[in-house]
This record gives structure tokens, sequence and C-alpha cells, in this order.
């Protein structure tokens, strides 16, 4: 089969002809027909230093994918040859206290296909049963492929109370731009997303009713001013991974004001942790998905109206894949789906 392997400790990768994956009694072997290219796989792309650190070559990458089901293991009971589906990319262990729980998305020993394990940058993906995901009908192959960022998306709005709210989203990225609009949809007033990337800005505006704001021309003081915010914004949503916006969110919101933060600034960046303890601000780290109460939720909203389909910008045949790469690491696009077909 193909496969987009990093084969290399260097930059790029390659599509190479690999064996199919063989399917154990707990796996089912999946068909690929679409794939959404992650940041993840950027680094994987640049082999930044946690590139390096964390990928074993040589390694079939990719975890965003929709495909139909096309082999069962032998103690497979509950799917059918021929169902379309998705699935979650984190394969978590059994015996961690979290893991006995039902806190998957919280289990130590996660390992993440792509980047631990093959993963569905190919023709076929071998999946354990347990972390395949259904697609309903109304949901098409495309958006199948980008479920995996959008529940990032829904983890991070969700975290909070958004009814009434008002909401600060920082960083216009894909899954920034998917926060917004689900925060919209499930009912907050305002919602403002930042960035200094116009682009980025103007597709948010065209994926949700959010007001984007450029911060690089226009201060976040003057917008609370002109939407008649009170004090501040209630809820602020971090995915953009700067420092610089994690202060002006803080500064940003009201007194006991809430930060779900997925972003991840660059490595030990200093904070004004007086800002945050005198304004009474909780913070919550965000990870993945909850494991499957976002798939749930996420795929009750778009069979409820939920529509993030402006966030594909570009839609490519998987042996264009160096384009697609090329087109996100330009930071001017929107999600780039690979066609597998």
């Amino acid at each position: 089969m193909r496969a987009l392997v990093k084969s290399a400790s260097a930059e790029g990768l390659t599509l190479e002809t690999v064996p199919v994956p063989e399917i154990g009694a707990d796996d089912v072997l999946i068909r690929i027909h679409k794939t959404g290219i992650c940041g993840t796989d950027i680094h994987i792309w640049n082999w930044d230093e946690w590139a390096q650190r964390t990928v074993r070559v040589p390694l079939t990458i990719g975890h965003e994918f929709a495909g139909e089901v096309v082999e069962l293991g032998a103690n497979v009971t509950d799917l059918t040859i021929g169902q379309r589906c998705s699935g979650e990319g984190h394969l978590i262990g059994h015996a961690s206290r979290q893991a006995r729980a039902g806190k998957f998305h919280l289990d130590p020993d996660t390992r993440g296909i792509g980047v631990h394990e093959p993963g569905a940058f190919a023709d076929y993906l071998r999946l354990p049963a347990f972390n395949v995901v259904p697609l309903p009908e109304a949901i098409p192959d495309e958006i199948g492929a980008i479920l995996d960022p959008l529940g990032n998306a829904v983890h991070t709005a969700l975290s909070f109370d958004l009814v009434g709210e008002d909401v600060l989203v920082t960083g216009a990225g894909p899954i920034g731009i998917m926060a917004a609009a689900v925060a919209r949809h499930v009912g907050a007033r305002h919602v403002v997303i930042t960035d200094i990337n116009s682009d980025r800005l103007a597709l948010a505006a065209r994926v949700a009713d959010v007001v984007p704001v450029n911060v690089a021309e226009t201060a976040l003081a003057e917008v609370v001013g002109r939407l008649r915010l009170a004090q501040g914004f209630d809820v602020g949503l971090e995915m953009s991974g700067s420092q610089a916006a994690l202060d002006q969110m803080v500064e940003a919101l009201v007194m006991g004001g809430r930060i779900a933060m997925l972003g991840i600034p660059p490595g030990r960046s200093p904070v004004d942790w007086s800002r945050i303890v005198f304004k009474a601000i909780t913070i919550k780290g965000v990870y993945g998905r909850e494991i499957f109460e976002t798939w749930y939720k996420m795929i009750a909203m778009l069979e409820n109206g939920l529509d993030v389909g402006a966030v594909i910008t570009d839609r490519l045949p998987a042996a264009d894949f160096a384009q697609g790469f090329q087109t996100m690491r330009s930071g001017g696009s929107g999600k780039v789906v690979l066609d597998w077909s």
C-alpha cells in the first residue's frame, strides 16, 4: 500500500510502498478515504526538537482520518464491514488509575497513531476496535477527517459553561476558529477571536459569527468598549501558544474569569502570577479529547447544525502531499485535506 513515511532523521516525508498492516483479534483494518494535515504533522515534517525527541523513524505518520472498515478482528462484534468511520488516535493503556476510572484521556500510558505507532496517512490503517467512531451518513468524509482537531476545539470550548457568556479566543488557527464556532453554537453572547494573521482572521469570519480582531492593529480594550462589556470577557479559550496572547487574555478577563488553555507557549515562558491570583482566574489545561464524551458531543452538534466546513480551504490528492504541507506551513490556510481514493 501507499504510505506517507518519515523515513529519515531529516526534514520532509516520502510516499512509499509498505506492507498492509496485519490486524489482531481486537483490531479492525480501515481503508482510508480522507486525511487532514495537523500541526503535529508539520512538526514531524520540519523535524524540530520535539519531533526528534518523540518520533522513531521510519514511521507512517498522520492521525486525522475518515474511511471504512474492511476487515474485522476475531473478537470484534459491534462493527461491520463497509461501515464508515473516523477514530480516536490516542491508544490508551488499561492499567492506570485514570484508565480504570474511565478517564481515558488522562491515561499516562497513552500512545498516538502517527506519532508513536503507524498512522493514517496510508491506504490502510490498523486501529483497535475500541477506538473506532462510526460516522453518521450526515457527516461527509472530509468532515470526518477533521473530527480529531474539531474534538480539541470542542473539548476546550466546553470546559466551562458558555451560555450567555462573552468569550475571547486567542489564536485563529483552524482549531481556534472551530472553537469560536462551537462557542457561538452553544449560546455564547459575544465571541471575539484574535490573531496577527489577517488571512486567518478573515477565514474565522467566514466560518462563524464572530468578531475577528487583529491585535497588531486594534487594542482589545477598544473592542471591550465597543461591545459594551462591563468588566471584560467571562471565558478565555487560549489556542495560540503565544505568551503575549495569554497575557492579553488575563488582562481582558473579568474578576473570577476562566481560561481553557490548549495552546502551549514555547519553553519556559514568564508568567505574572500576581495578575492571575489577584483576579482569581481559573486556568484549565486541555489535552486532546475526552474519550469518548467529546466525540458524542461534537457529532451531535454537527447533526444539529454546527457547520465548520469552511475551515477546509484546500483539498488535494494524496500524491500532492508536498503541496499540502507547504500550504499548511505557509500559515495562511485553514485545514488541508488529502484524498486517498
